[in-house]
């Protein structure tokens, strides 16, 4: 069971995804915005083996919270959601070196996602 941190502004989503990925077998912490989950971050650190993010958010967002968590928890992966093609390609190139990164276009198939979360955990 991996544990979790979803970073998503759009409610609905957040809590959708969070049951999908509790049924998968994954524990998950659900954000609401990337202050959020920055603050889980700062308080349980390497507890968390994926940051699941959305990429626009409002303050902070996706890849800035991805950066600043991989400073705190070297080797942290990180999957990028997005709906937007321009910011998936953004994000992409500039994910932080410390951590393994990937993006997802929206919309999505759910087995999609619990697929890529899963190989990025077994790798």
């Amino acid at each position: 069971m991996a544990e979790i941190l979803l970073a998503e502004d759009d409610e609905s989503l957040r809590t959708f995804l969070a049951k999908a990925l509790t049924r998968a077998g994954h524990s998950v912490v659900q954000c609401g915005d990337g202050e959020e989950a920055l603050t889980w971050v700062e308080s349980r650190g390497a507890d968390f083996d994926l940051l699941l993010a959305d990429i626009v958010m409002p303050g902070v967002d996706g890849t800035e919270l991805a950066r600043r968590a991989a400073e705190l928890i070297p080797g942290l992966r990180v999957l990028f959601i997005t709906g937007f093609a321009a910011v998936a390609l953004h994000a992409q190139r500039s994910s932080p070196a410390s951590a393994e990164a990937r993006v997802l276009s929206k919309p999505f198939y759910l087995n999609e996602l619990v697929d890529q979360i899963d190989n990025m955990l077994a790798a």
